[in-house]
Parts: structure tokens; C-alpha cells; sequence
């Protein structure tokens, strides 16, 4: 009951951002995996970029594992698993517990886009890809 419950939080949270942000991805197994957890990728912006930023309304996550903190690296783990270098800087890890609350997860649905285009507004990557995207 309690896994179905924070299961719901997370696969919305997923779908959600996945739908409003543009070059993002989850992590991992999409099915064999624990409930309460989901690693999401961002594209050409930094995951400390992202916690700064979240920081700001209150929302809590993490930028990579306890054994790589502190390393400017991106996780070893998520580029095994074929995550492009573009990609594994910005992931970002949500987890999630029985007492988060469907606000809370519509809360972070509604700041986190605005969050990431702020960043990827100042990514000279970013920038590029847009022009190039615009000029096709």
C-alpha cells in the first residue's frame, strides 16, 4: 500500500517533467527499480546549478551519490549506462517517502521547468543548440 502510494508520486513527478522540459530522460529501469526513487537527467545544465535553484522554493533532492560528492566528474555509473557526458552533469535524484504530498510533487512539477530554462538560458551549449535547431 504505502509503495503504491509513493510509486504514484514518483511515476507523476517523472511523467510530468518529461513532458514540460525538453532534453531530459530517467535514468535506469524504467520498471525494475524501487518506488520511492528517480534519477532525471537534464541536458546541458549542471546539477548544482539545478540545487541552487531549487533550493531557492524549498525542494530537496540530490545532485549525484554519497561516494561521489564533492568530484566535478560526472557519476561513473550513469556513463556505463550510457548516459551522454551532456547529460550525466545535470541528473538530478528525487526521492520521495510517505509523507510527501501530491502539492509537493505539483509544486516541484511547476518550478522545475522554469528552473531548468533559466539554466539552460545561460549554457553557451544550450544557446547552440537553439540557434541550430531555429536555423533548420
Amino acid at each position: 500500500m504505502e509503495n503504491s502510494a509513493v510509486r504514484r508520486l514518483r511515476d507523476r513527478l517523472e511523467e510530468a517533467l518529461l513532458t514540460r522540459i525538453p532534453k531530459c530522460r530517467v535514468n535506469g529501469d524504467i520498471l525494475q527499480r524501487i518506488p520511492n526513487t528517480t534519477n532525471i537527467s537534464f541536458e546541458f545544465v549542471e546539477g548544482e546549478g539545478i540545487l541552487l535553484l531549487m533550493n531557492e522554493y524549498g525542494i530537496c533532492a540530490s545532485s549525484g551519490s554519497a561516494c561521489t560528492s564533492g568530484s566535478l566528474q560526472p557519476s561513473h555509473v550513469l556513463r556505463a549506462m550510457g548516459v551522454p557526458f551532456t547529460m550525466a552533469h545535470g541528473s538530478i535524484r528525487f526521492s520521495l517517502s510517505i509523507y510527501n504530498t501530491e502539492e509537493e510533487i505539483d509544486f516541484t512539477i511547476e518550478k522545475m521547468p522554469p528552473i531548468i530554462a533559466r539554466l539552460r538560458g545561460m549554457s553557451p551549449y544550450w544557446t547552440s543548440v537553439a540557434q541550430a535547431c531555429a536555423s533548420v
